[in-house]
């Protein structure tokens, strides 16, 4: 397992790299220029992503509280608490993303045009909910995840090499397990509708333009290079997000970890938040318009 979880390195080193650099792009477009609403979301997203890549697979935390000795117990609370946390919170920031780009982009003529002016008033009323509701929703890993010990080895769930989930009523599983899929089943069905409504206005666009324009002076707008990125980032959450709950959902209800398929949940919540923050720099006029200039500045001093 030690070559294993060697692989995640790579992944999650990548990650931490690329979202600390976005978050760091997007904290100067709020606070030096006039953020679009987008923005606002993708800043607290790329935040969001960092957290996951620092706890999902238990990589950097774990040597992180042995350099401070803390206590085992501690660690595994804390760790978990924040992984299931920031979790919750992708799935509804990837899907409030997708519904405020889905309106921007709506046609004046559109039924969710009138929408468009309400979006700034409502956000931080979007961002107090979805923050609230997850922290609570996740709460019972404060109370059902412990360090692992033998005295009870066949009621624990072994997660990790010192962490596991502790003895659980059947009732509360279910409780929890139901509501946590009805969160996320619903959440991936606002995105996916959001996502061909706006496959559906850029294709109406592009027949539009065609008309209007010849092919030589079609050319992406920010706006549809934006969609276009959203639509990405759907598209791979969704697939990420039915890996993990199959695995989880599978150990939940069977009370028990294989190692292996462990890791390969780890390398998919390491890979999402680290894919997601390169197709955001990728199809970012702004960022590579700010990279070429660096480029050209220090070929400029070296040369």
């Amino acid at each position: 397992m030690f070559s294993l979880k060697n692989v995640l390195y790579f992944p999650a080193g990548l990650g931490v790299l690329a979202n600390m650099f976005l978050l760091s792009f997007y904290i100067f477009l709020v606070l030096g220029h006039r953020p679009k609403l987008t923005d606002l979301i993708s800043c607290q997203l790329t935040f969001i992503h960092l957290m996951m890549v620092l706890t999902a697979g238990d990589i950097w935390l774990t040597d992180l509280f042995a350099s401070v000795n803390i206590e085992n117990d501690f660690k595994c609370k804390a760790t978990f608490y924040t992984s299931r946390v920031m979790r919750g919170l992708s799935i509804c920031t990837t899907c409030l993303l997708s519904v405020v780009q889905a309106v921007t982009i709506s046609p004046s003529t559109s039924s969710l045009a009138k929408f468009k002016q309400k979006l700034k008033k409502y956000m931080i009323y979007a961002f107090f909910c979805i923050w609230s509701f997850n922290i609570f929703l996740s709460s019972n890993r404060i109370f059902y995840v412990g360090a692992y010990t033998n005295v009870s080895e066949t009621s624990q769930m072994k997660v990790t090499k010192s962490c596991s989930h502790l003895p659980m009523n059947y009732m509360i599983r279910g409780v929890i397990l139901t509501v946590a899929t009805s969160r996320d089943v619903f959440l991936v069905g606002v995105m996916v509708t959001a996502s061909t409504y706006m496959v559906i206005t850029l294709l109406r666009h592009q027949r539009q333009c065609k008309h209007l324009h010849s092919n030589s002076q079609l050319r992406a707008s920010p706006e549809k290079r934006a969609t276009l990125a959203i639509l990405l980032l759907v598209v791979f959450f969704v697939v990420m997000y039915w890996v993990d709950l199959i695995i989880s959902t599978t150990s939940f209800l069977l009370w028990r970890y294989d190692p292996v398929i462990l890791t390969v949940q780890k390398f998919a919540m390491s890979v999402y938040p680290t894919v997601t923050s390169l197709v955001q720099i990728s199809f970012d006029n702004r960022i590579i318009i700010m990279l070429k200039n660096l480029q050209s500045k220090c070929h400029h001093i070296c040369f």
